[in-house]
């Protein structure tokens, strides 16, 4: 996993600077390579959408949790799901790192303007219960999706539970679970074309506009490293100190090797075995830590919830549309949703992006060109999303511990 993520990084640094190199050389002969682009993010979508679909029943027919460390235990990720959205939000509403952002001939300016005229909130909700089984995933409707999943999955656990039941809940599970399997694979095909479609669109964007939008991108860079900052520096520290009665010294000495193999890996997933050694350092009870870091890892996903917020909003701002508060609220809702379905697939961000985009009725045009400085982003967002894992085991942990009558040290 970490020699995977260290060569795909290298490769798409490299055809970064290649796609420039032509798209100067050649100029707006380059244009139709963005159709490849275009063509790689459509297949994204379409795979991400059943992936969401199978995830979610895969988690209802596998998690058995008690009544109260769940409630603790959605309570503590709840809390910090909220905190995500709220500082990508307010961090891109403030900073606007979308305003002036060039974006050449992604679209016309007709074309903006019927974009905002057509999305609303009305339009959302009048959408939001799918009129058949199909439309949601025909027309990649994520929440409606994730509606079906949750009666499919529920029905077929009380199905399985039943004395008539022809299917037992493991033989349910583990079929759900190779379906997880055969999809993640395809997914993970397609990350290893990720560096070609970033030559084509990079290529592609030099030739037609120039080096104008990267110089944008500089200012979206800027901005989501600053959110995942506040969201670790702010947030955290109140469930390790103030809850966990863990000093933030030791807590970050023991955090220090799951960051940095987060960061060199690009994935929280990989970095579970790790994650789950500093807890043990930690005192952490082990029911707690792998209750959070293993079976809760779909959920705590604050690194990728903040960048799919705050990517959204600069989308949008770069089109000049203007999105009111409460279509900002359900963008982060299907943003939360669909990084359940997505969590442990590599370039999870960009996957789940593609669906939240599509939600919100805003091109897909400008997202390979994220992708050029997403490397970058994307470690953010493990080390954050493992830094949620390693805070959520401490918060639940000591609620644990005090029910059990021990001190956790």
């Amino acid at each position: 996993m970490s020699a995977h993520a260290s060569s795909i990084t290298k490769y798409i640094i490299l055809a970064t600077l290649l796609g420039a190199f032509f798209g100067v050389l050649i100029g707006t002969a380059a244009e139709p390579l963005g159709v490849f682009g275009a063509l790689y993010i459509q297949v994204i979508k379409a795979i991400a959408v059943p992936l969401v679909f199978i995830s979610i029943i895969e988690a209802l027919l596998t998690t058995t949790l008690s009544i109260k460390t769940a409630t603790r235990w959605l309570g503590v990720v709840a809390i910090n799901a909220f905190c995500a959205l709220a500082i990508g939000l307010a961090v891109s509403n403030i900073l606007r790192p979308g305003d002036g952002f060039v974006l050449g001939q992604v679209r016309a300016n007709s074309e903006v303007a019927a974009l905002s005229k057509n999305f609303s909130l009305q339009n959302f909700l009048a959408n939001l219960v799918p009129q058949s089984i199909i439309a949601p995933f025909v027309e990649n409707n994520v929440i409606g999706v994730a509606l079906l999943a949750l009666l499919i999955g529920a029905a077929l656990r009380v199905y399985c539970a039943s004395s008539s039941a022809e299917v037992s809940l493991s033989d349910a599970a583990r079929i759900s679970r190779v379906l997880s399997v055969v999809i993640n694979q395809i997914l993970l095909w397609l990350v290893a074309l990720v560096p070609v479609a970033i030559f084509c669109v990079i290529a592609k964007t030099v030739g037609v506009s120039g080096f104008a939008p990267f110089k944008g991108l500089l200012k979206y860079l800027a901005a989501a490293t600053l959110g995942l900052t506040l969201q670790i520096s702010l947030v955290y520290p109140w469930w390790i100190k103030r809850v966990g009665g863990i000093s933030l010294k030791r807590f970050f000495l023991a955090a220090a090797k799951p960051v940095t193999y987060a960061f060199g890996t690009n994935s929280s997933l990989a970095t579970v075995p790790v994650t789950l050694h500093a807890l043990d350092q930690l005192g952490v009870p082990k029911s707690a830590s792998r209750l959070a870091t293993c079976i809760g890892t779909n959920l705590n996903n604050d690194g990728i919830l903040l960048y799919e917020a705050m990517a959204a909003l600069f989308v949008a701002q770069a089109l000049g549309i203007n999105l009111s508060l409460g279509e900002q609220v359900f963008a982060a809702l299907i943003a939360f949703i669909a990084s359940v379905g997505v969590a442990g697939v590599p370039e999870a961000g960009v996957v789940s992006l593609s669906l939240v985009l599509t939600a919100l009725g805003l091109p897909l045009d400008v997202l390979p060109l994220l992708l050029t400085v997403d490397w970058i982003v994307a470690r953010l967002r493990s080390v954050t999303n493992v830094l949620s894992d390693m805070t959520v085991s401490v918060a639940v942990g000591v609620g644990e511990s005090k029910e059990a009558g021990v001190v956790t040290p």
